[in-house]
Protein backbone atom coordinates (compact mmCIF):
# COMPACT_ATOMS: atom_id res chain seq x y z
CA UNK A 1 0.00 0.00 0.00
CA UNK A 2 1.14 3.61 -1.06
CA UNK A 3 0.81 6.24 1.78
CA UNK A 4 2.47 9.60 1.94
CA UNK A 5 4.83 11.52 4.25
CA UNK A 6 6.42 14.73 4.27
CA UNK A 7 10.09 15.42 3.40
CA UNK A 8 12.76 17.94 3.67
CA UNK A 9 15.64 18.29 0.93
CA UNK A 10 13.61 15.33 -0.81
CA UNK A 11 16.35 13.16 -3.21
CA UNK A 12 19.31 15.17 -1.90
CA UNK A 13 22.27 13.66 0.84
CA UNK A 14 20.32 16.03 3.23
CA UNK A 15 17.15 14.47 3.10
CA UNK A 16 15.12 14.54 6.29
CA UNK A 17 11.73 13.05 7.42
CA UNK A 18 9.28 15.25 9.45
CA UNK A 19 8.28 13.91 12.82
CA UNK A 20 6.18 14.49 15.35
CA UNK A 21 7.78 14.24 19.26
CA UNK A 22 5.14 12.21 21.77
CA UNK A 23 7.00 12.02 24.90
CA UNK A 24 9.89 10.21 24.47
CA UNK A 25 9.29 8.65 20.85
CA UNK A 26 9.37 9.74 17.43
CA UNK A 27 6.27 9.25 15.23
CA UNK A 28 6.34 9.52 11.57
CA UNK A 29 2.89 10.22 9.98
CA UNK A 30 2.07 7.92 7.29
CA UNK A 31 -1.26 9.53 5.20
CA UNK A 32 -3.34 7.32 2.97
CA UNK A 33 -4.00 10.49 0.56
CA UNK A 34 -1.85 12.65 -1.03
CA UNK A 35 -4.69 15.68 -0.22
CA UNK A 36 -4.27 14.76 3.52
CA UNK A 37 -0.56 15.14 3.64
CA UNK A 38 -0.22 17.82 1.41
CA UNK A 39 -2.85 19.98 3.87
CA UNK A 40 -0.94 19.05 6.59
CA UNK A 41 2.31 20.41 4.95
CA UNK A 42 0.22 23.76 4.06
CA UNK A 43 -0.43 23.94 7.88
CA UNK A 44 3.48 23.45 8.73
CA UNK A 45 4.41 26.10 5.60
CA UNK A 46 1.93 28.45 7.98
CA UNK A 47 3.69 28.10 10.92
CA UNK A 48 6.51 29.24 9.36
CA UNK A 49 8.18 25.57 9.54
CA UNK A 50 9.12 25.19 6.39
CA UNK A 51 8.08 23.85 3.08
CA UNK A 52 8.23 19.60 2.97
CA UNK A 53 7.65 17.67 0.13
CA UNK A 54 4.74 15.40 0.09
CA UNK A 55 6.57 12.41 -1.21
CA UNK A 56 4.68 8.88 -1.79
CA UNK A 57 6.19 5.66 -0.65
CA UNK A 58 5.08 2.25 0.12
CA UNK A 59 4.22 1.78 3.44
CA UNK A 60 6.30 -1.48 4.39
CA UNK A 61 8.97 0.43 3.24
CA UNK A 62 8.25 3.47 5.97
CA UNK A 63 7.88 1.01 8.29
CA UNK A 64 10.94 -0.50 7.65
CA UNK A 65 12.46 2.56 8.15
CA UNK A 66 10.95 3.46 11.46
CA UNK A 67 12.51 0.21 12.99
CA UNK A 68 15.96 0.27 11.98
CA UNK A 69 15.64 4.46 13.51
CA UNK A 70 13.91 3.69 16.22
CA UNK A 71 10.90 5.26 15.46
CA UNK A 72 7.30 5.15 15.09
CA UNK A 73 4.96 5.39 12.34
CA UNK A 74 1.20 6.12 12.57
CA UNK A 75 -1.16 5.63 9.65
CA UNK A 76 -3.42 8.84 9.06
CA UNK A 77 -6.72 7.52 7.52
CA UNK A 78 -7.93 9.13 4.47
CA UNK A 79 -10.41 12.56 5.45
CA UNK A 80 -9.00 12.52 9.11
CA UNK A 81 -7.80 15.92 10.05
CA UNK A 82 -4.59 16.10 11.26
CA UNK A 83 -3.04 19.11 12.82
CA UNK A 84 0.40 20.00 13.56
CA UNK A 85 1.24 20.75 17.16
CA UNK A 86 1.32 24.58 17.81
CA UNK A 87 4.95 25.20 18.81
CA UNK A 88 8.02 22.95 17.38
CA UNK A 89 11.37 22.00 19.25
CA UNK A 90 13.85 25.31 19.21
CA UNK A 91 16.66 22.88 17.95
CA UNK A 92 15.51 19.64 15.94
CA UNK A 93 17.42 16.37 15.81
CA UNK A 94 18.38 16.83 12.00
CA UNK A 95 21.17 18.93 11.04
CA UNK A 96 21.73 19.87 7.73
CA UNK A 97 25.84 19.93 7.77
CA UNK A 98 25.62 16.53 9.45
CA UNK A 99 26.18 13.04 7.78
CA UNK A 100 22.56 12.02 7.61
CA UNK A 101 21.08 8.13 7.41
CA UNK A 102 18.45 8.08 4.63
CA UNK A 103 16.17 9.49 6.50
CA UNK A 104 16.77 11.77 9.26
CA UNK A 105 14.43 14.27 11.44
CA UNK A 106 13.71 17.86 10.30
CA UNK A 107 11.13 18.66 13.27
CA UNK A 108 9.05 17.57 16.05
CA UNK A 109 6.95 19.05 18.37
CA UNK A 110 7.87 21.02 21.99
CA UNK A 111 9.07 17.97 24.58
CA UNK A 112 8.11 20.33 27.03
CA UNK A 113 4.26 20.00 25.43
CA UNK A 114 2.19 17.74 27.44
CA UNK A 115 0.81 14.96 25.64
CA UNK A 116 -2.91 14.53 25.09
CA UNK A 117 -4.82 11.34 26.29
CA UNK A 118 -6.69 9.07 23.80
CA UNK A 119 -9.91 10.93 25.08
CA UNK A 120 -8.22 14.27 24.99
CA UNK A 121 -7.33 13.51 21.04
CA UNK A 122 -11.02 12.22 20.36
CA UNK A 123 -12.75 15.46 21.98
CA UNK A 124 -10.29 17.56 19.99
CA UNK A 125 -10.75 15.60 16.92
CA UNK A 126 -14.51 15.65 17.26
CA UNK A 127 -14.84 19.46 17.62
CA UNK A 128 -12.48 20.13 14.19
CA UNK A 129 -14.60 17.71 12.19
CA UNK A 130 -17.34 19.63 13.41
CA UNK A 131 -16.14 22.80 11.69
CA UNK A 132 -15.75 20.82 8.57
Amino acid sequence: MQVFVLLYNAGTENEGIHTLKIGDRNVVLMFETEDDATRYAMMLEAQDFGSPDVEGLEAEEVEEFCQSAGYESKLVPDGSLAVPPETNVDSPDWRPEADPPEFSEPGTSASEKPEFSNSELDRIRRQLEGLL
